[in-house]
């Protein structure tokens, strides 16, 4: 009985060895091109979040392609830079255009800081005041 199993073992390990090594050119495996990002960050406009949603990756034996993941990071990290100083940029402008529609800068001071909120920081209503006092 031992003898049996000792050649089943040794007939399978020759037959998964043969399978793996390949035993001709007729079981060999052919060559697999390495995966390639197949539609990356579009390069003509902004990236939206479809974009990014849609984005996959390829996988790599030792997980993602380094060079491809880099790639990404690179193009979202300037994406999210020039929209944060586009964003700091309009919230300035949006700041200033308030200040000179409303009627100066110190009608946003805070209140009890020189100025604010007392009728000597508005000339016109001081002079309104002071003439129907009279």
């Amino acid at each position: 009985m031992f003898l049996f199993l000792a050649i089943a073992m040794a007939v399978v390990v020759g037959a998964v060895t043969l399978a793996v090594v390949g035993g001709g050119d007729s079981a060999a495996l052919p060559e697999v091109a390495p995966e390639q990002l197949v539609d990356p960050l579009p390069a003509t406009r902004p990236v939206g979040r479809a974009d990014v949603e849609a984005l996959r990756l390829p996988v790599a034996p030792r997980g993602y392609r380094m060079a491809d993941v880099d790639d990404v990071l690179g193009r979202l990290g300037a994406e999210l830079a020039e929209r944060d100083s586009r964003i700091a940029e309009l919230e300035a402008a949006l700041a200033g255009a308030k200040a000179t529609a409303v009627g100066g800068p110190e009608m946003f001071a805070e209140p009890g800081a020189e100025g604010a909120g007392s009728k000597a920081g508005t000339p016109a209503l001081a002079d309104a005041d002071e003439e129907r006092d009279r």
